[in-house]
């Protein structure tokens, strides 16, 4: 690429910032980035944990045993994306995730003739052998996978998922960066359609429905595009649960944002969980 993958520009965040917030959309474990030892990130949102690899330059295996000890027993399961994903959708995860049956060890996308192991759903409980590969130096996922129960996840099988056949049919989410061409296209993709609704007083720019629609990569350019700004006393409500006024909050196609204000004395609600998964993400590019 040139230049690290993960501090490149996303619309006024990064892919790193962009992609550990998709991934904190899909999971309510701890999402995790792997960064090699000397490795400098961009600033993340406080609630990402950052663990270094081992070793640098010892390709994927060793990420994922760094990312799975660093989840503990906090999480039977992790879903382990790339940075340079910008195009993750949060249906795609979950998808992937909920292939991951109590007799499979790992669920394995298999798209476009490739295999996708930096999409794919992990047991913690694997680190172990993975800990043994390591020592043997047999470091590429393929001896992984020959040592545990997997399920290749076909494209086809992934698209009756509704959710992803709707908001992400082209399975964009494996659309990964490797070079400054496939950034520049990626980058002009248009941004998804975003339905904002008023909840109260706040904003002025909406139909008599009482909400419009807009393309915006993150809530705060839903927020600016709504004229709203986004100050202590204004809060988001995305997809009818999740609350926050964070800026750089990445948003998908299939978003709802409601704008709402409260007092002081007032606390907003608190989303309820979602389900009970976890997350490793590298770092690297």
């Amino acid at each position: 690429m040139g230049s690290p993958k993960a501090a490149l520009d996303w619309y006024g965040s990064t892919l790193l910032r962009r992609v550990t917030g998709l991934v904190a959309r899909a999971v309510d474990g701890p999402v995790i980035v792997v960064r090699a030892p000397v490795q400098e990130l961009p600033e993340l949102d406080p609630a990402i944990e950052v663990v270094a690899d081992a070793r640098e330059g010892r390709g994927p295996v060793q990420g994922l045993a760094a990312g799975l000890a660093a989840i503990g027993d906090r999480a039977p399961v992790a879903y382990v994306t790339s940075t340079d994903v910008p195009l993750l959708h949060p249906a795609f995860i979950r998808r992937v995730l909920q292939a991951l049956s109590a007799d499979l060890d790992v669920v394995l996308p298999e798209i476009g003739g490739h295999h996708q192991p930096l999409a794919a759903a992990y047991r913690v409980d694997l680190l172990p052998v993975i800990e043994e590969l390591i020592a043997a130096e047999r470091i590429k996922p393929a001896f992984l996978f020959e040592r545990c129960r997997v399920l290749r996840l076909s494209a086809e099988a992934i698209r009756q998922d509704p959710a992803v056949a709707r908001l992400d049919p082209e399975l964009s989410s494996v659309r990964n960066l490797n070079d400054p061409p496939a950034y520049a296209d990626a980058h002009a993709v248009p941004a998804p359609e975003i339905r904002v609704e008023r909840l109260d007083a706040v904003g002025s720019r909406s139909d008599s429905r009482g909400h419009t629609t807009v393309r915006a990569w993150t809530l705060g350019a839903v927020a600016e595009a709504s004229g709203i700004a986004l100050e202590d006393h204004v809060v988001a409500v995305l997809n009818g649960d999740q609350v926050t006024h964070s800026p750089e909050l990445p948003l998908v196609a299939g978003d709802v944002v409601g704008f709402t204000t409260f007092r002081h004395s007032q606390r907003p609600c608190a989303p309820p969980p979602a389900s009970a998964r976890s997350n490793a993400a590298r770092g690297r590019g």
